[in-house]
């Protein structure tokens, strides 16, 4: 569904990205982790294109992201994207915040897309929250009518950009509780995440980065337990002293 290809970026003399070659199969949920300034956040943005790379490709479902000729806003359609701050529109209801795209970019009408987008608010388990306003929600709650959003597009593939990072502690369980649900149905989510809970319970695989690189890839069982480089064990023996 993704796949890095020798991809390399660069912030003027600083290498964020270097030489990235790695796929991520469909249905795959797959988390990627590292300390701070290790290049995830930057890797993830690259699929949508919210990053440009300066080398190499990358590939969304056999689509070259840095084509030329790539109309950008209908890609970007096909992608769900969640960040780290919500990105809510604070003059709109949670159900006006999930109905906008589909009725601009998918011109589906008002009310179909009024109907699906309840429809997300119940599956979130924010069903008595469709007409309030981002700022009469709990960030826990703004952040559940983000995932509804990107999801309204029926997406072929969810990114996760530190989606809990922003959250009081009580608040972070109600996001990951949705997250575990999409890959239960077999999502494929790519998730850049601090939460090593979730990453051993729901990914399939992790990646490892440090300074631009993927230093390590596994399943979680062994990443966890057994951590093959020296750079990874010391990020999880600082996590369990943490």
């Amino acid at each position: 569904m993704i796949s890095f290809e020798s991809a390399d970026k660069w912030y003027g003399d600083y290498h964020a990205l270097q030489n990235v070659t790695a796929q991520v199969a469909r249905g795959e949920v797959l988390v990627v982790c590292g300390p701070s300034g290790s290049g995830k956040s930057t890797l993830i943005r690259t699929v949508n294109r919210l990053e440009e790379i300066q080398k190499g490709r990358i590939l969304f479902d056999g689509q070259d992201v840095h084509a030329r000729n790539l109309d950008l806003n209908r890609f970007r359609s096909r992608i769900g994207f969640v960040f780290q701050s919500f990105n809510l529109f604070p003059h709109l209801s949670a159900t006006e915040n999930i109905m906008l795209a589909p009725v601009s970019a998918l011109k589906r009408s008002r009310g179909e897309a009024r109907d699906r987008a309840l429809q997300l608010l119940a599956r979130v388990g924010l069903a008595n929250k469709a007409d309030a306003y981002p700022g009469q929600l709990s960030g826990g709650q703004q952040q559940r009518v983000a995932i509804a959003r990107a999801l309204a597009m029926d997406p072929p593939a969810m990114l996760f950009d530190e989606p809990t990072s922003a959250l009081d502690p009580e608040m972070v369980g109600e996001v990951l509780q949705v997250m575990k649900s999409l890959a239960r149905d077999g999502m494929t989510m790519m998730c850049v995440t601090h939460e090593m809970g979730f990453a051993r319970e729901v990914a399939d695989r992790v990646w490892f980065m440090d300074e631009g690189r993927i230093v390590e890839t596994g399943d979680p069982e062994s990443f966890f337990t057994s951590p093959q480089s020296d750079r990874a064990q010391k990020f999880l023996s600082d996590l369990r002293a943490h």
